[in-house]
């Protein structure tokens, strides 16, 4: 069941031409929910596999250690490396 807004707005993309009928403005609000789903899912697995790489990472000591009044430094000096490696290419 649609909200008035919803129905209103099927209606107002119906009548503006774009869409023939509400399935068609339906069937395209779908596939930008699936693509998005998509998406997120993607997000979500590289995240996960970040996480996991990292918690291997701490489990067989391979991390630097940084003292907290170094860690400003430490996260600006990652920034600047990000930087050149994305102008980089």
């Amino acid at each position: 069941m649609l909200s008035q807004h919803q129905h209103q707005l099927v209606e107002a993309l119906v009548e503006s031409g774009r869409y023939q009928n509400a399935s068609e403005v339906l069937r395209e609000g779908l596939r930008v929910l699936e693509r998005q789903e998509s998406e997120d899912a993607a997000k979500l697995s590289a995240l996960r596999d970040a996480a996991e790489r990292g918690w291997l990472d701490v489990a067989t000591r391979r991390y630097d250690d940084i003292a907290d009044e170094n860690l400003n430094d430490f996260i600006g000096q990652l920034g600047d490396r990000a930087a050149r490696a994305h102008s980089a290419g």
